[in-house]
């Protein structure tokens, strides 16, 4: 019979045993990795911070929600040809536990499939978003989903509220768990609400982010572990990932082995029939996230003591217990940072002007304050890209959680300005509290170019009636500098000074051959280049001057002779 580590419980036993099923479970490493890389990896990983990687309450995506910490058996899955039972087609059946509910693992693939075209670099595994599937719900619970993957219940985690897990008062009104009080872990993949807020994705496209279906859930913790530029094929950065969705070392260890065991073989089974995981990291076993949580049981009343007949009729009471005497009222608990935050102030931003393309020179800070206008740290600000933009914080995310300092303050990660031109906004807003946030109005400039320059001194000249043997091309710079991806126009002007369209000589043609004298749409390339159309002459001769202007100021006006030829 194959080893197994199921019923390890949570603690430096659970560790040091997922750090040997890593191992054991390595001989089929991807390449450059090798067992004694995972195991250190896995043990001494850097666990984030509360900074910009921080989704949840320290802990990531989940808030540091229980998991599930059963490990998958030493023994690899044997493959022998076999029929699904869903598709006919033939599988590799192995260890039971070596089975994938078939939408679950759909739900894997498909996300797999859009991240490989969305974010080719991060080279996302779907047996990544599996293992992480495994320990946070035992695979929807078995793969208990509808057609569309929806779970038939709601997966819970418990109450955030601070009682051997972390404290996250309610951030979404009980939308998302159903609790007006405390934030939980939701759905197969077991998101806290303000971080599907932002993470949520709709990966089975009917037009809803539910944490509740296992699409939308493995397409967003798909781009959740895809964050900041990851390459997941780099042990340490997928082990940097891991980590951020759950802020654990165990956690990693678990998953990893997970992966690896995924990794060496698995197969589809009907939805429903999963193999359901029964340790959790909690101190209660099988205390993980469950459909529901079921009221506590009011406590019996005791009887109350008969009373003993006497001799010849009537009774005697029974004997009064002395008072017992009552305990001390429990100290009140004190409360936590961010429930002491009462607003947000402005931290010395300056302006945020930036030019397409480029970095803004100024980061967005904030700081956290009580009723007394003191500095309160340790609270999660949250900084939200909102707006036509595609304007990003550095990595490419358009939100980003800090932690406040020792003086209250948090500084957003630096923001990088796309191609869209215009305003939008960047909000601060505390995570855990409902408090008035900050706006901040963000400007992107256009391109600019200052200087126009021929790339040839060739002259243009060409005879009536026909066409220019060398299309005119042009440099452009701004502050010496090439000025690349900026937009320009030209005309064929009438004359030095008047710059209205020429209504005869050289003319350009249009995509049906149509005579035309003004571009519009032209941009620079990458090395600051433009190169025109070709010109044509018609039977005007004489002098004539092309103009070119680009956004920031730069103007160029080239001479284009045209000439009977000479007898």
């Amino acid at each position: 019979m194959a080893a197994h580590f199921g019923r390890l419980r949570k603690g430096a036993t659970t560790t040091a045993v997922a750090a040997v099923a890593v191992a054991a479970l390595s001989a089929s490493q991807a390449p450059g990795v090798t067992t004694d890389d995972l195991g250190r990896q896995a043990a001494g990983a850097a666990q984030p911070s509360g900074d910009a990687n921080t989704g949840g309450a320290g802990g990531g995506a989940t808030g540091d929600s229980p998991y599930y910490t059963d490990l998958p058996p030493l023994k690899s899955p044997n493959p022998s040809p076999s029929a699904s039972p869903t598709t006919g087609t033939t599988v590799s059946v192995g260890e039971a536990e070596a089975g994938i509910p078939a939408t679950v693992l759909d739900a894997y693939k498909k996300a797999e499939a859009e991240l490989r075209a969305s974010k080719p670099g991060c080279n996302l595994p779907w047996q990544l978003l599996a293992a992480i599937g495994k320990v946070e719900s035992g695979q929807a619970r078995g793969g208990r989903v509808d057609a569309s993957g929806t779970t038939y219940s709601p997966i819970l985690g418990p109450k955030l509220d601070g009682n051997g897990f972390a404290l996250i008062a309610d951030t979404d009104h009980g939308a998302y768990d159903g609790d007006p009080a405390y934030d939980r872990a939701v759905g197969p993949m077991q998101f806290i609400p303000s971080t599907w807020e932002w993470a949520g994705r709709d990966g089975n496209g009917d037009g809803k982010k539910d944490p509740n279906n296992v699409y939308d859930a493995a397409l967003a913790a798909g781009h959740y572990l895809c964050r900041f530029d990851r390459d997941l094929s780099v042990q340490s950065q997928m082990n940097a990932a891991i980590l951020n969705y759950n802020n654990s070392t165990e956690y990693l260890n678990t998953v990893l082995s997970w992966l690896e065991y995924y990794r060496k073989g698995t197969h589809e089974v009907p939805d429903g029939t999963g193999t359901l995981p029964s340790h959790s990291s909690n101190s209660n076993p099988g205390a993980s996230p469950s459909p529901t949580t079921p009221a506590t049981p009011s406590t019996p009343s005791t009887p109350s003591t008969p009373s003993t007949p006497k001799p010849g009729g009537g009774s005697t009471s029974p004997t009064p217990k002395p008072p017992t005497p009552s305990s001390p009222a429990p100290s009140p608990t004190p409360p936590t940072p961010t429930q002491t935050v009462d607003h947000l102030e402005d931290a010395n931003t300056g302006k945020l002007t930036a030019t397409a393309g480029s970095a803004f020179g100024t980061k967005v800070a904030v700081r956290a304050e009580s009723k007394a206008s003191k500095g309160v740290s340790k609270v999660r600000v949250r900084f939200t890209i909102i707006g036509d933009t595609d304007a990003t914080f550095t990595g490419g995310e358009s939100v980003a959680t800090v932690v406040t300092g020792s003086a209250g303050t948090a500084t957003a990660p630096a923001l990088v300005a796309g191609e869209k031109t215009g305003d939008f906004t960047v909000r601060a807003t505390v995570v855990g509290r409902v408090l008035g946030g900050l706006d901040y109005t963000a400007t992107v400039t256009p391109r600019q170019a200052d200087t126009l320059t021929r790339t040839s001194d060739t002259a243009l000249t060409c005879v009536p009636g026909g066409e220019f043997a060398d299309q005119v091309e042009l440099k452009a710079t701004y502050k010496g500098a090439v000025a690349g991806k900026v937009a320009a126009t030209a005309t064929l002007i009438k004359s030095a000074d008047d710059a209205t369209e020429n209504d005869k000589g050289p003319y350009f043609k249009d995509a049906d051959g149509k005579t035309i004298r003004t571009l519009t749409d032209l941009t620079t390339d990458a090395d600051g280049v433009l190169k025109l159309p070709k010109l044509y002459a018609d039977d005007a001769t004489g002098t004539f001057l092309l103009r070119v202007n680009t956004t920031g100021g730069a103007v160029l006006t080239v001479e284009l002779k045209v000439a009977a030829a000479a007898s």
